[in-house]
Protein backbone atom coordinates (compact mmCIF):
# COMPACT_ATOMS: atom_id res chain seq x y z
CA UNK A 1 0.00 0.00 0.00
CA UNK A 2 1.10 3.45 -1.16
CA UNK A 3 2.35 6.09 2.38
CA UNK A 4 2.82 8.68 -0.32
CA UNK A 5 0.59 11.69 0.25
CA UNK A 6 -0.37 14.88 -0.97
CA UNK A 7 -1.65 18.02 0.36
CA UNK A 8 -1.46 21.29 -2.46
CA UNK A 9 -4.65 21.15 -4.44
CA UNK A 10 -4.40 21.59 -8.13
CA UNK A 11 -6.44 23.71 -10.26
CA UNK A 12 -7.41 24.16 -13.56
CA UNK A 13 -9.53 26.50 -15.51
CA UNK A 14 -13.01 24.02 -15.22
CA UNK A 15 -12.02 21.40 -12.16
CA UNK A 16 -10.52 21.80 -8.64
CA UNK A 17 -9.00 18.82 -7.02
CA UNK A 18 -7.90 18.39 -3.51
CA UNK A 19 -5.42 15.89 -2.68
CA UNK A 20 -5.22 13.82 0.40
CA UNK A 21 -3.95 15.39 3.57
CA UNK A 22 -2.82 11.97 5.22
CA UNK A 23 -1.57 9.44 3.05
CA UNK A 24 -3.79 8.21 0.29
CA UNK A 25 -6.44 5.43 0.33
CA UNK A 26 -8.68 4.28 -2.66
CA UNK A 27 -11.34 6.74 -1.45
CA UNK A 28 -12.65 9.27 -4.02
CA UNK A 29 -15.17 11.94 -4.05
CA UNK A 30 -16.86 14.34 -6.67
CA UNK A 31 -18.82 17.22 -6.98
CA UNK A 32 -19.43 17.96 -10.23
CA UNK A 33 -22.81 19.89 -10.37
CA UNK A 34 -21.17 22.75 -7.79
CA UNK A 35 -19.76 25.03 -10.08
CA UNK A 36 -20.52 28.52 -9.75
CA UNK A 37 -18.41 29.74 -12.13
CA UNK A 38 -20.49 31.12 -15.06
CA UNK A 39 -18.90 31.29 -18.26
CA UNK A 40 -18.68 34.59 -20.51
CA UNK A 41 -20.75 32.93 -23.31
CA UNK A 42 -23.83 31.47 -20.94
CA UNK A 43 -26.17 34.04 -22.02
CA UNK A 44 -29.28 32.46 -20.25
CA UNK A 45 -32.69 33.57 -20.82
CA UNK A 46 -33.96 33.79 -16.57
CA UNK A 47 -32.85 35.58 -14.10
CA UNK A 48 -28.95 34.39 -12.68
CA UNK A 49 -31.19 33.69 -8.61
CA UNK A 50 -33.47 31.51 -11.12
CA UNK A 51 -30.48 29.32 -13.17
CA UNK A 52 -28.60 29.09 -9.71
CA UNK A 53 -31.40 26.33 -8.49
CA UNK A 54 -29.73 24.22 -10.91
CA UNK A 55 -26.56 24.07 -8.69
CA UNK A 56 -25.81 21.25 -6.35
CA UNK A 57 -25.18 24.47 -3.89
CA UNK A 58 -22.58 23.79 -1.37
CA UNK A 59 -22.59 20.47 -1.85
CA UNK A 60 -18.42 20.90 -2.21
CA UNK A 61 -17.73 22.55 1.08
CA UNK A 62 -20.22 20.37 2.85
CA UNK A 63 -17.61 17.32 1.29
CA UNK A 64 -14.84 19.46 2.15
CA UNK A 65 -13.06 17.57 5.07
CA UNK A 66 -12.79 13.97 3.08
CA UNK A 67 -9.10 14.66 2.24
CA UNK A 68 -8.93 14.97 6.51
CA UNK A 69 -9.27 10.76 6.01
CA UNK A 70 -6.93 10.18 3.29
CA UNK A 71 -9.67 10.59 -0.08
CA UNK A 72 -9.17 13.05 -3.00
CA UNK A 73 -11.92 15.03 -3.99
CA UNK A 74 -12.70 16.49 -7.50
CA UNK A 75 -14.95 19.61 -7.74
CA UNK A 76 -16.11 20.95 -11.06
CA UNK A 77 -16.09 24.78 -11.06
CA UNK A 78 -18.76 25.55 -14.25
CA UNK A 79 -22.49 25.44 -13.92
CA UNK A 80 -24.20 22.23 -14.66
CA UNK A 81 -26.66 23.95 -16.62
CA UNK A 82 -23.84 25.19 -19.04
CA UNK A 83 -23.28 21.60 -19.66
CA UNK A 84 -24.19 18.55 -17.51
CA UNK A 85 -20.62 16.61 -16.93
CA UNK A 86 -22.93 13.84 -15.23
CA UNK A 87 -24.78 13.02 -18.73
CA UNK A 88 -23.82 10.77 -21.92
CA UNK A 89 -22.26 12.48 -24.46
CA UNK A 90 -25.59 11.04 -26.42
CA UNK A 91 -27.89 12.85 -24.63
CA UNK A 92 -28.06 15.76 -26.93
CA UNK A 93 -31.74 17.40 -27.04
CA UNK A 94 -32.44 17.82 -30.45
CA UNK A 95 -34.97 20.95 -29.97
CA UNK A 96 -31.94 22.39 -28.70
CA UNK A 97 -30.04 22.21 -31.70
CA UNK A 98 -30.19 24.86 -34.22
CA UNK A 99 -28.21 22.76 -36.97
CA UNK A 100 -27.13 19.36 -37.89
CA UNK A 101 -25.59 17.10 -35.18
CA UNK A 102 -23.31 14.45 -36.46
CA UNK A 103 -22.33 12.56 -33.53
CA UNK A 104 -25.13 9.56 -32.19
CA UNK A 105 -27.65 10.62 -30.28
CA UNK A 106 -29.52 8.55 -27.34
CA UNK A 107 -32.94 10.12 -26.20
CA UNK A 108 -33.15 9.62 -22.45
CA UNK A 109 -35.76 10.36 -19.75
CA UNK A 110 -33.31 13.07 -18.73
CA UNK A 111 -33.53 14.58 -22.61
CA UNK A 112 -37.45 14.74 -22.39
CA UNK A 113 -37.21 16.91 -18.95
CA UNK A 114 -35.21 18.96 -21.24
CA UNK A 115 -32.08 18.16 -18.71
CA UNK A 116 -29.76 16.45 -21.21
CA UNK A 117 -26.20 16.91 -21.51
CA UNK A 118 -26.77 20.65 -22.06
CA UNK A 119 -30.44 21.84 -20.32
CA UNK A 120 -32.78 23.50 -22.17
CA UNK A 121 -35.01 24.49 -19.49
CA UNK A 122 -34.47 24.97 -15.50
CA UNK A 123 -36.42 25.38 -12.23
CA UNK A 124 -40.00 24.44 -12.89
CA UNK A 125 -39.36 23.84 -16.84
CA UNK A 126 -38.22 27.48 -17.76
CA UNK A 127 -36.76 27.73 -20.90
CA UNK A 128 -32.92 28.70 -20.53
CA UNK A 129 -32.48 30.08 -23.88
CA UNK A 130 -34.23 32.59 -26.11
CA UNK A 131 -32.81 31.10 -29.26
CA UNK A 132 -31.29 27.34 -30.08
CA UNK A 133 -27.61 27.07 -29.82
CA UNK A 134 -25.02 25.67 -32.48
CA UNK A 135 -23.47 22.56 -32.98
CA UNK A 136 -20.14 24.43 -32.54
CA UNK A 137 -21.02 25.79 -29.55
CA UNK A 138 -22.25 22.61 -28.03
CA UNK A 139 -18.76 21.27 -29.09
CA UNK A 140 -16.75 23.87 -27.91
CA UNK A 141 -18.43 23.41 -24.45
CA UNK A 142 -17.39 19.66 -24.52
CA UNK A 143 -14.35 20.31 -25.25
CA UNK A 144 -13.40 22.87 -22.84
CA UNK A 145 -15.57 21.66 -19.75
CA UNK A 146 -16.90 18.46 -20.12
CA UNK A 147 -13.87 16.41 -21.61
CA UNK A 148 -11.58 18.04 -19.31
CA UNK A 149 -13.20 17.11 -15.95
CA UNK A 150 -13.97 13.33 -17.44
CA UNK A 151 -10.57 13.16 -17.98
CA UNK A 152 -8.79 13.87 -14.76
CA UNK A 153 -11.72 12.20 -12.45
CA UNK A 154 -10.55 8.86 -14.52
CA UNK A 155 -7.08 9.89 -13.84
CA UNK A 156 -7.57 9.78 -10.40
CA UNK A 157 -9.65 6.90 -10.16
CA UNK A 158 -7.34 4.92 -12.54
CA UNK A 159 -4.08 6.01 -10.31
CA UNK A 160 -5.80 4.58 -7.24
CA UNK A 161 -6.68 1.41 -8.63
CA UNK A 162 -3.71 0.81 -9.90
CA UNK A 163 -1.91 1.95 -6.48
CA UNK A 164 -4.42 -0.34 -4.22
CA UNK A 165 -6.01 -3.36 -7.02
CA UNK A 166 -9.33 -1.46 -5.77
CA UNK A 167 -10.86 2.10 -5.50
CA UNK A 168 -14.61 3.61 -4.25
CA UNK A 169 -16.11 6.68 -5.63
CA UNK A 170 -18.89 8.55 -4.16
CA UNK A 171 -20.47 10.87 -6.85
CA UNK A 172 -21.86 13.90 -4.22
CA UNK A 173 -25.18 15.53 -5.24
CA UNK A 174 -28.10 17.54 -3.62
CA UNK A 175 -31.80 17.33 -4.36
CA UNK A 176 -34.77 19.75 -3.71
CA UNK A 177 -36.73 18.36 -1.21
CA UNK A 178 -39.49 17.21 -3.52
CA UNK A 179 -40.03 16.64 -7.09
CA UNK A 180 -40.88 19.27 -9.01
CA UNK A 181 -43.23 18.64 -12.34
CA UNK A 182 -40.26 17.24 -14.51
CA UNK A 183 -39.38 15.16 -11.94
CA UNK A 184 -39.77 11.59 -12.09
CA UNK A 185 -41.51 11.99 -8.59
CA UNK A 186 -43.62 15.05 -8.92
CA UNK A 187 -45.02 16.55 -5.43
CA UNK A 188 -43.38 13.46 -3.71
CA UNK A 189 -41.61 14.75 -0.57
CA UNK A 190 -38.25 12.96 -0.32
CA UNK A 191 -35.83 11.23 2.19
CA UNK A 192 -32.94 12.88 3.21
CA UNK A 193 -30.63 10.46 1.65
CA UNK A 194 -31.10 8.88 -1.44
CA UNK A 195 -27.95 6.15 -2.31
CA UNK A 196 -27.98 5.06 -6.19
CA UNK A 197 -25.87 2.24 -7.56
CA UNK A 198 -27.63 2.12 -10.82
CA UNK A 199 -29.90 -0.85 -9.44
CA UNK A 200 -26.77 -2.69 -8.04
CA UNK A 201 -24.97 -2.66 -11.27
CA UNK A 202 -21.93 -0.08 -10.71
CA UNK A 203 -21.09 -1.17 -7.08
CA UNK A 204 -20.58 -4.11 -4.28
CA UNK A 205 -24.13 -4.00 -2.64
CA UNK A 206 -22.05 -3.98 0.14
CA UNK A 207 -20.92 -0.71 0.16
CA UNK A 208 -24.15 0.31 -0.60
CA UNK A 209 -25.81 -0.69 2.22
CA UNK A 210 -22.76 0.55 4.31
CA UNK A 211 -23.33 4.02 3.09
CA UNK A 212 -27.43 3.42 3.81
CA UNK A 213 -26.57 2.13 7.24
CA UNK A 214 -24.35 4.62 8.04
CA UNK A 215 -26.95 7.82 7.51
CA UNK A 216 -29.41 6.16 8.90
CA UNK A 217 -27.57 5.34 11.98
CA UNK A 218 -27.27 9.56 12.53
CA UNK A 219 -31.03 9.55 12.21
CA UNK A 220 -31.60 10.39 8.75
CA UNK A 221 -34.35 8.71 6.51
CA UNK A 222 -32.64 6.75 3.40
CA UNK A 223 -33.80 5.15 0.16
CA UNK A 224 -31.87 3.09 -2.44
CA UNK A 225 -32.17 4.20 -6.04
CA UNK A 226 -35.47 6.29 -5.03
CA UNK A 227 -35.93 8.05 -7.17
CA UNK A 228 -32.58 9.13 -8.27
CA UNK A 229 -30.34 5.34 -9.48
CA UNK A 230 -27.32 7.42 -10.51
CA UNK A 231 -26.40 8.75 -14.07
CA UNK A 232 -23.45 8.76 -16.18
CA UNK A 233 -20.69 9.06 -13.88
CA UNK A 234 -21.68 6.15 -11.85
CA UNK A 235 -22.29 4.14 -15.25
CA UNK A 236 -19.00 5.42 -16.30
CA UNK A 237 -17.27 4.12 -13.56
CA UNK A 238 -19.04 2.09 -11.98
CA UNK A 239 -17.46 -1.61 -12.06
CA UNK A 240 -17.59 -3.73 -9.51
CA UNK A 241 -16.17 -7.47 -11.13
CA UNK A 242 -12.64 -5.20 -11.84
CA UNK A 243 -13.20 -3.81 -8.11
CA UNK A 244 -14.04 -0.24 -9.15
CA UNK A 245 -17.12 0.85 -7.17
CA UNK A 246 -19.36 3.87 -7.52
CA UNK A 247 -22.02 5.01 -5.80
CA UNK A 248 -23.68 8.62 -6.10
CA UNK A 249 -25.32 10.16 -2.74
CA UNK A 250 -28.17 12.76 -2.75
CA UNK A 251 -28.54 15.15 -0.36
CA UNK A 252 -32.25 16.92 0.50
CA UNK A 253 -31.19 20.48 0.48
CA UNK A 254 -33.63 21.78 3.18
CA UNK A 255 -31.12 20.02 5.47
CA UNK A 256 -29.21 22.78 5.13
CA UNK A 257 -30.05 25.72 3.04
CA UNK A 258 -33.52 27.62 1.94
CA UNK A 259 -34.10 26.54 -1.24
CA UNK A 260 -35.45 29.49 -2.39
CA UNK A 261 -32.52 31.86 -1.08
CA UNK A 262 -29.93 29.73 -1.02
CA UNK A 263 -28.21 30.62 1.94
CA UNK A 264 -27.18 28.23 4.74
CA UNK A 265 -29.32 27.45 7.66
CA UNK A 266 -28.56 26.65 11.31
CA UNK A 267 -28.81 22.90 9.63
CA UNK A 268 -25.64 22.92 7.78
CA UNK A 269 -23.68 22.63 10.56
CA UNK A 270 -25.13 19.48 11.84
CA UNK A 271 -24.94 18.12 8.57
CA UNK A 272 -21.26 18.78 7.85
CA UNK A 273 -20.47 17.57 11.12
CA UNK A 274 -22.25 14.00 10.20
CA UNK A 275 -20.84 14.12 7.02
CA UNK A 276 -17.35 14.34 8.59
CA UNK A 277 -18.29 11.09 10.61
CA UNK A 278 -19.81 9.59 7.47
CA UNK A 279 -16.44 9.58 5.48
CA UNK A 280 -14.08 8.55 8.35
CA UNK A 281 -16.84 5.76 8.39
CA UNK A 282 -16.42 4.87 4.93
CA UNK A 283 -12.38 5.42 4.97
CA UNK A 284 -12.77 2.94 7.71
CA UNK A 285 -14.71 0.63 5.46
CA UNK A 286 -12.12 0.68 2.89
CA UNK A 287 -9.11 -0.02 4.86
CA UNK A 288 -10.94 -2.98 6.77
CA UNK A 289 -11.46 -4.23 2.79
CA UNK A 290 -7.49 -3.58 1.83
CA UNK A 291 -6.22 -4.85 5.06
CA UNK A 292 -8.67 -8.06 3.89
CA UNK A 293 -7.44 -8.57 0.65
Amino acid sequence: MSSEHHTVDRVAGVWRRHDPAIAPIPLVFDSPHSGEIYPDDFHHRPLRKIVRRAEDTHVARLWSHVTGVGATRIDALFPRSYIDPNRSLADIDPELIADAWDEPIVLTRKTSQGIGLVWRVVSGGVPLYARKLSAAEIRTRIERYYAPYHAELATVLDARHQAFGAVWHVDCHSMPAVGDVNADDPGRERCDFVIGDRDGTTCERAFTRFVADRAAAMGYSVAINDPYKGVELVRLHGRPHEQRHSVQVEIKRTLYMNEATLEPHAGFARLEADLRTLAASLADYVRGCLAAR
